[in-house]
């Protein structure tokens, strides 16, 4: 007994101990460096009720009512958070977050070209007042995966009778491209205008590739084109256009938000959010050290993490994805002012077969599975509604990645989540990406923020509703009550504080197994369940 004592006592005292976070700064001005701000994240898409001008709605409204009856679920009312937008307020107040990043549907605040809607204006403005009153810190992203039907109507892929103010064909378009651009930046002026007086903090576009492959790439969102294997000139021509209107976004913002909100002595810090994952080299659901394999994984490295925040920062493009810039565009350079990096899983990549052959590449996307995916390195980070793995440590290895490849960019954990119904399991993901947040700062990475994906259960775009990533649940389809987790009680004691505590680490913490979600995959691949 007494020796049983001892050794508990010595494990405790050898145990993790707290990890402070300096109180929140600027996310890019220099004061700001060595500060931390703790947030959730939500998109209006994914939440708002009754977003009927968005691509989204008539994308997945069942065809019996109109629509193309696409994707698993039909978005509908998703969490009401249009109309609780004000009410939700307190669930970040609850976790005594102090910043919360969340979209302006574009799609509601001009449902038809040329027309803003002052009722949705006002609807934002309000949201916006009562976050500062609040005494919490608004991050604006403008363009999170959605669109108002007009710029690219899904109804009408053909767009046979060329771009009109119905619809204006999309990007990549020969002609309708350049006028998506020139709106995309006429939105993001009005916003600044509006708002840059209370916000200082604002989100050009969200996961631009993951974003264009599955939207114009595979088909699997709206407007639903399939251009990466049939028509790769006019794929990359929606790449290119895309950043052009990020770009021209940021220079619309900067001049249209002149006011300092917060005196920190920046009036506009503008930066955009990225998709990244601990991409592993495999072969026949197994590690791989076979050069095919290793390039293949180098080259989707390269097209995710890479590609995008090189175009902006160096004014250069690549347009066969080889590594090596074909075209300059100095009109790019410099339009970010931090970067936002948005990690959730480890994923495998096999160069045979070479499914992407402009990169000889095949990554493991379940429930599709062509030999690229792995056995989890434990079973119980499977995550079963997505078919992914959930792997701490690699969201250490991104920010290590990201701060030698842009070491003057701030870097930001825009989200960062788990797919869960248990509230153990979100709690130990909380702590364990604080805990390689904290191990990147402590190697020098100037990481700023962590903003939790997602602040309530939402709609999860080609996944319905059925994964659950809030730190809130959402009774949707009855109540839409909003209850706490376990997570958001663990997130609000570290906020609280601004402090991960050494008890907090040692119950959720560290890179064993999880509280597992289920029965375990079978095959020991994690695949979607």
């Amino acid at each position: 007994m007494r020796l049983a004592l001892v050794l508990s006592v010595t494990l405790a005292a050898c145990g993790p101990g707290d990890v402070a976070f300096a109180p929140m700064g600027s996310l890019s001005a220099p004061s700001g460096k060595g500060s931390f701000r703790f947030g959730a994240a939500t998109a209006a898409t994914q939440i708002e009720d009754q977003d009927t001008n968005t691509d989204w709605y008539v994308f997945t409204e069942p065809k019996a009512q109109g629509g193309l009856g696409l994707g698993t679920e039909f978005v509908g009312d998703a969490s009401r958070g249009y109309t609780m937008a004000i009410a939700d307020v307190a669930l970040l107040q609850q976790l005594h977050l102090d910043s919360y990043r969340f979209s302006i549907e574009w799609a509601r605040v001009e449902p038809k070209r040329g027309v803003f809607d002052e009722a949705a204006l006002k609807h934002y403005s309000d949201l916006i007042d009562a976050l500062r009153a609040a005494n919490i810190r608004p991050l604006v992203t403008l363009h999170h995966f959605s669109n108002p039907i007009w710029v690219d109507d899904p109804r009408d892929q053909a767009c046979a009778n060329g771009p009109t103010d119905q619809n204006l064909c999309g990007l990549g378009h020969p002609t309708g491209g350049p006028l998506v651009i020139a709106e995309m930046e006429t939105y993001a002026r009005t916003i600044a205008q509006r708002f840059g007086d209370r916000v200082d903090e604002w989100g050009t576009v969200n996961e631009p590739i993951n974003y264009l492959l599955a939207s114009y790439g595979v088909g699997q969102f709206p407007p639903g084109k399939s251009l990466l294997l049939s028509k790769f000139d006019q794929f990359i021509a929606v790449v290119r256009d895309y950043v052009s209107a990020s770009s021209k976004m940021y220079d619309a913002i900067k001049a249209a938000d002149t006011v300092d909100a917060d005196g920190d002595g920046v009036a506009a810090s503008v930066g955009m959010s990225l998709s990244v994952g601990e991409w592993v080299a495999t072969q026949g659901h197994a590690l791989s050290t076979d050069p095919t394999d290793v390039t293949a994984r180098d080259n989707i490295v390269y097209v995710f993490h890479h590609l995008w925040p090189d175009s902006v920062e160096n004014g250069t493009f690549d347009k066969n994805l080889d590594g090596t810039a074909d075209e300059m565009h100095p009109e790019w350079k410099g339009r970010m002012d931090w970067l936002g990096l948005q990690y959730y899983a480890r994923m495998g990549v096999t160069g045979n077969p070479g499914l992407f052959p402009v990169v000889n590449a095949t990554p493991c996307f379940a429930p599709i599975d062509l030999g690229a995916c792995v056995p989890p390195t434990d079973p119980t980070f499977c995550v079963p509604a997505m078919g992914y793995e959930y792997y701490a440590p690699g969201l250490y290895d991104v920010i290590k990645d990201a701060s030698a490849r842009w070491p003057s960019l701030p870097l930001v954990v825009t989200e960062s989540g788990i797919a869960t119904r248990v509230g153990e399991r979100r709690a130990q993901n909380v702590v364990r990406a604080l805990e390689q947040i904290d191990r990147a700062r402590s190697g020098g990475a100037d990481v700023r923020g962590y903003y939790h994906w997602s602040l309530f259960d939402n709609f999860e775009w080609a996944n319905g509703f059925a994964p659950r990533f809030g730190l809130y649940s959402v009774d949707e389809g009855g109540t839409y009550a909003r209850t706490a987790t376990t997570g958001a009680t663990v997130l609000g004691q570290i906020a609280a504080a601004h402090k991960l505590a050494g008890a907090l680490r040692g119950q959720w913490g560290g890179n064993g197994s999880m509280v597992p979600e289920g029965a375990l995959p079978a095959s020991g691949v994690c695949a979607k369940q």
